[in-house]
């Protein structure tokens, strides 16, 4: 996943110039139309039934010699009451509506989501590490 500007200059903060940060109290799950990008500038869905799913993660565990966390549970959002698109990104974000991104990825294969559709993220597939 790609970190956020916002998250980035909150963590650098934090970390390099005594900060104070305060973490989200919820992570919510949401489906990009387009890439949010670093500067969360992507096309969110919106309408047809769609909201935010909250999401939790595991501890950190180092996998590949990288920190690693995965979704705990799977995660369901609603049935598409509309055509939603082709969803093409996720993002983690801080709150249900509005809030900032954290991270962003590409999903591997864009689905689009009809009407009656319900989209689901099985446990352990979205996955959040540090690269460096």
């Amino acid at each position: 996943m790609n970190i956020s500007n916002w998250l980035s200059a909150a963590m650098l903060n934090a970390a390099l110039r005594n900060t104070a940060f305060t973490p989200p109290t919820s992570i919510f799950l949401a489906l990009y139309t387009s890439d949010p990008t670093q500067a969360d500038t992507g096309t969110e869905v919106t309408g047809g039934g769609y909201t935010r799913m909250p999401i939790a993660f595991s501890a950190p565990a180092v996998e590949g010699g990288k920190q690693t966390v995965k979704n705990l549970a799977d995660i369901e959002f609603p049935i598409a009451a509309a055509d939603w698109g082709q969803i093409t990104h996720v993002g983690l974000r801080t709150a249900a509506t509005g809030g900032n991104l954290l991270w962003s990825a590409p999903i591997p294969n864009p689905k689009t989501i009809q009407s009656g559709d319900k989209p689901k993220f099985l446990k352990d597939s979205t996955i959040v590490r540090f690269t460096q």
